[in-house]
């Protein structure tokens, strides 16, 4: 998936810096070609170097280099990739390229570029979780930067929390994911070109999977990726919707455009839901967990000669919640129906019991954790089935078949 695609790479300075190294080195073994940028504060953490040799070319770190600029310039620099990755990404870079500064060559680069850029904070939680870093995420994520991580973790300075940056092949799942969707940005006004289908709508959508604890380290789950959602998130925002995308656990970078809230279990999924209501669509592609252990255990269970037994309790129901909604319901409520058999005739069933205008069916043995999917449609009226297409043009189609849906209940 990597293979041909150059990558440049701005290393930032802090401890992180030296897990960029296995980074570089898996990106290359893929086939990535990588422009790599240094700050100072970089260098102090890894040797230019080390990054050289394992780059396989020049590390950049002067603005004002007479040759850099005669051979390639930082504008060009800035432009040649198909994917800029920030890692270590600092408080320091965060606040430089929210506020739109350029004092050296790494936050020039970023200010003059013309791709997505792919972020993986690290810093000290404090750092992390101050006010002025949060409005800085906030509004780099408004801006379309995609994130990855940070994680909890142990910090270099000996405390615990969040701030930790991502492993190198979480970063580097992101990387590939980034890198499946539309990585150039237009920043020229759209002059001439055909109005954005959901302008001015609302959408909320979930994705991915919901853990319910057993104990500290075990959960029940399933193996959804977030694919799909997240497919969809992006393309709805690519149609001009303001979107809202709650998503389970997942290795994927949030998407560009869009607002997204992280959870981890089914009533943590339905709160965000309920505080982003309301809006014009919800779609729920989530894989909720349809049980929960009804009192998880406040240590590790430890293996014994019995099986340890558990009280299984029931997962609120998110879509029905949404779809018989009194007040405030969407215009538009779209559930996904996962099926191992009998596929449409439980989509219709699923259709009529929760209440909601739309049901997306699939078979979860060719779709859930691959790269394609192939679905059909069941609504009152009637059903129509698409060919296997890859998960991003299913999220576009089916974001141009909700915009219709839409305008024809307003025009009726």
């Amino acid at each position: 998936m990597l293979d041909g695609k150059r990558i440049l790479l701005v290393i930032g300075g802090g401890i992180a810096a030296y897990k960029v190294l296995e980074l570089i080195r898996r990106l290359r073994e893929q086939g990535a070609s990588l422009n790599v940028v240094m700050t100072k504060a970089a260098k102090q953490f890894v040797t230019p170097l080390s990054v050289a040799s394992l780059s396989g070319g020049k590390v950049f770190d002067d603005l004002f280099s007479l040759t850099d600029e005669t051979e390639i310039g930082h504008i060009q620099l800035s432009r040649a990739a198909d994917l800029v990755v920030v890692a270590p990404a600092t408080a320091d870079l965060l606040a430089k390229m929210a506020q739109g500064l350029a004092d050296d060559l790494a936050s020039t680069l970023l200010l003059a570029t013309d791709k997505t850029i792919l972020v993986a904070p690290a810093m000290n939680l404090r750092m992390w979780l101050h006010p002025a870093t949060t409005r800085n995420a906030a509004t780099l994520r408004k801006d379309g930067v995609l994130f990855v991580g940070p994680e909890d973790g142990d910090m270099a300075c000996g405390e615990y929390g969040p701030g930790r940056m991502s492993e190198p092949t979480v970063i580097l799942s992101a990387i590939a994911t980034a890198l499946q969707g539309e990585t150039q940005i237009s920043l020229l006004p759209d002059i001439g070109r055909a109005e954005k289908p959901l302008a001015g709508r609302r959408l909320v959508i979930t994705s991915g999977p919901t853990h319910e604890p057993i104990d500290p380290v075990r959960y029940i789950g399933n193996r959804s990726s977030g694919r799909q959602g997240h497919a969809i998130a992006a393309a709805a925002a690519k149609a001009g919707a303001d979107v809202t995308l709650i998503s389970g656990p997942v290795a994927l970078a949030d998407p560009p455009g869009v607002s997204t809230v992280h959870v981890e279990t089914a009533a943590d999924m339905l709160a965000a839901v309920e505080a982003a209501l309301p809006a014009d669509i919800f779609v729920g592609t989530a894989a909720v967990a349809d049980w929960r252990v009804e009192t998880a255990a406040a240590q590790k269970i430890k293996k014994s000669s019995a099986p340890p037994q558990f009280a299984l309790a029931e997962n609120p129901d998110i879509l029905a919640a949404v779809a018989q909604r009194r007040a405030s319901r969407p215009r538009l409520v779209v559930g996904f129906a996962a099926e191992t058999e009998n596929i449409l005739a439980h989509a219709r069933e699923k259709l009529r019991h929760k209440g909601c205008d739309l049901i997306v069916a699939n078979d979860v043995n060719r779709a859930m954790g691959r790269e394609e999917n192939e679905v059909a449609l069941i609504s009152p009226s009637g059903s129509e089935s698409w060919p296997k297409m890859r998960k991003d043009e299913i999220a576009a189609k089916l974001v141009q078949y909700l915009a219709q849906m839409l305008k024809d209940r307003s025009d009726a």
